[in-house]
């Protein structure tokens, strides 16, 4: 499996007209190249991922040693053809080159581009046009029909060795690396593209959001002979909760703000604490399964806020690793997590070290 992932993001969005190229804007929750290399990572199929950008500083996240970032250059051409030379040392033998303004493609379409370059060597995603079109030649309109126009799309497939070898020869200006084939004649394989596989090209291209809030609360006493776990980590603690699941209050009051930004009930109704299949579970499993049904309803979470109150133990030394925990559950980066320890001075059932309170204030935005 020598296969290559290019993503260009490199480009100077100038129709765009924002202060920042549009693959750093956000977009559902995280930078819109992000979308693209996330997916790509998640996939499997990709010996090498090459992210072609015009400055390093501008990419925060850190990828694994697959992920190389490099430097574009002035036109689409120059970037493209800077990344299939970095990676000629790695004798790979396909290439597919995509664009970071199509965060919304899918790995299925990935998958059927590969299968296709088994047999062809290039090919390219396509969809029909909805549009009546008309074309500009010399001054004079010409009408061209809806079902002659092939409105192409990324990711494009290729065999390097042939890609490479029309990317090293070429002068010009190019809208995408299938040009190169066109402009000489070499037959290519389309496939039928996606819909959903939109470009984002202006500011209104992405779509407006609502934001939503929930809060969620827990308390739990503390009794002997049972372990604490404070969002998602055991804690050292000579006292543990007292809960039909593990007794999380952190991820307990994360899952109810959650469930209530989205309207989607309380975890008492997800998970009733007289069914037994729940008894001793994980709270990080039911956090994560909220998570997975949040995402097909297709929200995101913005911001999540906890005050864990509690007289002992003191969670600035577990902190760190909370967040953590959290972030990867949620799938949101640790920078949207903010995490406060409070106590009671000593009074009441929490002062007196009898039990563990959280409490939760989540947003989340829903794309329109």
């Amino acid at each position: 499996m020598n296969n290559c992932f290019i993503l260009l993001a490199a480009g100077q969005s100038k129709r765009f007209k924002s202060n920042k190229p549009k693959q750093f804007i956000s977009y559902k929750n995280k930078p819109l190249y992000e979308h693209s290399i996330d997916k790509i990572l998640k996939s499997s199929l990709f010996k090498h991922i090459i992210l072609v950008v015009n400055n390093k500083k501008n990419i925060l996240k850190k990828y694994p040693k697959s992920v190389k970032i490099i430097k574009g250059g002035k036109e689409r051409s120059d970037s493209s053809f800077l990344a299939l030379k970095y990676i000629k040392k790695y004798n790979v033998k396909n290439v597919l080159i995509h664009d970071a303004a199509r965060p919304n493609f899918s790995i299925n379409l990935v998958k059927k581009l590969l299968k296709e370059l088994k047999k062809n060597k290039a090919v390219v995603p396509y969809i029909n046009s909805r549009d009546s079109i008309k074309y500009n030649y010399k001054n004079s309109i010409y009408n061209l029909f809806r079902k002659n126009a092939l409105l192409t799309q990324t990711p494009q497939a290729f065999k390097f060795k042939d890609l490479y070898s029309l990317a090293k020869n070429n002068r010009k200006k190019i809208q995408d690396e299938s040009s190169l084939f066109i402009d000489r004649n070499i037959k290519l394989k389309f496939i039928k593209g996606e819909n959903r596989n939109s470009k984002i090209t202006y500011s209104e291209d992405i779509k407006k959001f609502n934001t939503r809030y929930g809060i969620g609360f827990d308390v739990h006493r503390l009794v002997p002979k049972r372990k604490l776990y404070l969002g998602g980590i055991k804690i050292k603690s000579h006292l543990g909760t007292l809960g039909h699941s593990d007794g999380d209050p952190v991820l307990h009051a994360i899952t109810d703000s959650i469930l209530g930004a989205c309207k989607m009930g309380d975890i008492g109704q997800k998970f009733s604490d007289k069914n037994k299949k729940f008894k001793n579970i994980r709270s990080t499993i039911l956090l994560q399964n909220i998570i997975n049904e949040v995402k097909k309803k297709e929200y995101f979470i913005n911001n999540l806020d906890i005050n864990i109150i509690t007289q002992t133990p003191k969670i600035s030394k577990y902190r760190n690793k909370i967040i953590k925990c959290i972030s990867n559950i949620c799938d949101i980066p640790a920078n949207q997590i903010n995490l406060k320890g409070k106590t009671t001075e000593k009074l009441g059932l929490i002062g007196k070290e009898k039990a563990i309170a959280c409490e939760v204030i989540t947003s989340v935005i829903k794309y329109d």
